[in-house]
């Protein structure tokens, strides 16, 4: 896992970080490449670094951004990429795509609730892996050291000091201010696209417009909050839909590199930080994955997609978790007054 030419992480001051742009004019030589190179060498396809074939899901120098609502599994998803991406085997794959290991470290800018994001790797991994953590993933926690937007050569910077091929950022609403004005949109994507030309895969957790939020219908790039710039200058786009605490919530791939991958339904465990598709016919993996357990209005929507499931698919439902029940799978968790209109509910705990 250490891998040759890693040195130990640097300690860095935010004082030791450029905050201005350097004059290009220092520069030499500049950073040309011929013609013939830059067109007959560049791979013909997309190379998955998450995908197999043309079904990429996130490409080889391009930035994927995981989007959505709060409570929808974007941290989930990006944190199970970077331990994919630092090499461990248990994360060779999600959702049923490989991903590729990395050779440099991996980044992750915990910008955002960095706490929180902690205790969510902490449900992926054991005590046993501190060694290779420290080897393979540094943390960044807080804001960085300047506004991204404005200082586009922090990003490649951060990478650098990092020894970084991939870095997370989380978010981007915390890694530059005012993300609804051009400007800025494209101040970022050109932070971003250094940080690529410098040999850096990049992954950007991001939010829905509020008015989009929650919906499970049909989603576009354009639900996006902020600058067209932002989803412009990405490779590839993901929106996961729903409502905060879904066990099951729907993954839409709305910009692709390639051949576009789902719809699909992906199923978070909460317990073990895992993700995985749903195939729409494990009750029981939907019970195990929702924390306050499941009513039966909740199980005949994940059953028969549907917002407003009718009452003879509620009762189909609620028979089918009785005899999950019944062959002690699961338990009732809350028996459910009619009188008060509290719903039964089912759960594992």
């Amino acid at each position: 896992m250490s891998g040759p030419g890693i040195a130990p992480v640097a300690h860095l001051h935010p004082d030791d970080l450029p905050t201005t742009e350097g004059t290009w004019a220092e520069v030499e030589p500049y950073p040309f490449i011929g013609g013939g190179s830059f067109i007959l060498d560049s791979p013909e396809s997309p190379e998955p670094l998450w995908g197999a074939g043309d079904e990429v899901l996130w490409a080889d120098g391009e930035a994927l951004i995981i989007a959505g609502g709060q409570g929808l599994g974007k941290t989930t998803i990006a944190q199970q990429l970077a331990l994919g991406r630092c090499g461990f085997d248990e994360y060779a794959e999600l959702l049923g795509f490989p991903i590729a290991p990395g050779i440099g470290r991996v980044l992750y800018l915990a910008m955002d609730r960095p706490r929180q994001a902690a205790r969510s790797f902490r449900r992926m991994v054991g005590a046993s892996w501190r060694t290779e953590l420290d080897e393979r993933l540094v943390v960044w926690q807080g804001p960085p050291p300047t506004d991204l937007a404005k200082t586009p050569s922090m990003l490649r910077v951060l990478c650098q000091h990092a020894q970084a091929d991939t870095v997370i950022v989380d978010s981007l609403k915390d890694a530059a201010i005012g993300l609804t004005d051009d400007e800025v949109g494209a101040g970022y994507n050109r932070a971003r696209q250094m940080a690529i030309t410098a040999g850096v895969q990049v992954i950007e957790l991001h939010h829905q417009r509020k008015a989009q939020q929650g919906t499970r219908g049909t989603v576009t790039v354009d639900d996006l909050y902020g600058s067209t710039w932002l989803p412009s200058g990405a490779g590839s786009v993901l929106i996961l839909t729903g409502a905060p605490g879904d066990p099951i919530v729907g993954l839409s791939h709305v910009k692709q590199p390639a051949t576009e991958v789902g719809p699909l339904k992906v199923i978070h465990d909460h317990d073990t930080g895992r993700s995985q598709v749903w195939q729409g016919a494990d009750l029981l993996a939907a019970v195990q994955a929702a924390p306050g357990g499941l009513t039966a209005l909740e199980a005949a929507g994940l059953i028969f997609e549907s917002e407003q499931p009718s009452a003879a698919e509620r009762e189909k439902a609620r028979r089918r978790l009785d005899k999950l029940a019944k062959d002690d799978l699961i338990r009732v968790l809350v028996e459910g007054d009619r009188a008060s209109g509290t719903p039964r509910k089912w759960g594992v705990r």
